[in-house]
């Protein structure tokens, strides 16, 4: 089990990271133009502004939670007089909050660009992530 634990979550996470770095530079050298979805503000706004919002603000919560958790050197947290699991139980209701709030937002953009028939029009098959021979086989009625 001690390995399995070193491995989880000593070195899986530096693997993550090694491919999101590497996996972003080839994609920018590649494709630079795919580094973002086309605008649908113009077709519809009532949904885009709460999807879009709640979204951006979870993100920007679980970011700045985990900034400040890593951080934050338990000297301090001491000094403040919080406990390890007073921390803790922050860290899970805090990132708990976030991330329904940023699962919200998400629900809301998807929803938006599946069931709106002119952003559906609109909408490349880079915009959805999902490969281009997929998309033509599963989704060529759009």
């Amino acid at each position: 089990m001690n390995n399995l634990n070193q491995f989880l979550f000593g070195i899986y996470p530096y693997i993550c990271l090694a491919v999101f770095i590497l996996g972003s530079l080839v994609r920018f050298d590649r494709d630079q133009f795919t580094w973002k979805s086309e605008s649908s503000q113009l077709l519809r706004r009532g949904q885009l502004r709460w999807g879009s919002n709640l979204f951006h603000l979870g993100i920007l919560g679980i970011f700045f939670g985990h900034l400040f958790g890593l951080f934050t050197p338990l000297s301090v947290w001491h000094a403040l007089g919080v406990s390890a699991s007073a921390k803790q139980m922050l860290a899970i209701v805090a990132g708990g909050i976030a991330g329904l709030v940023c699962l919200a937002g998400l629900i809301l953009l998807i929803h938006r660009r599946l069931t709106e028939a002119r952003i559906r029009a609109t909408t490349r098959a880079m915009d959805l992530r999902c490969c281009t021979c997929c998309w033509r086989n599963c989704c060529s009625d759009y």
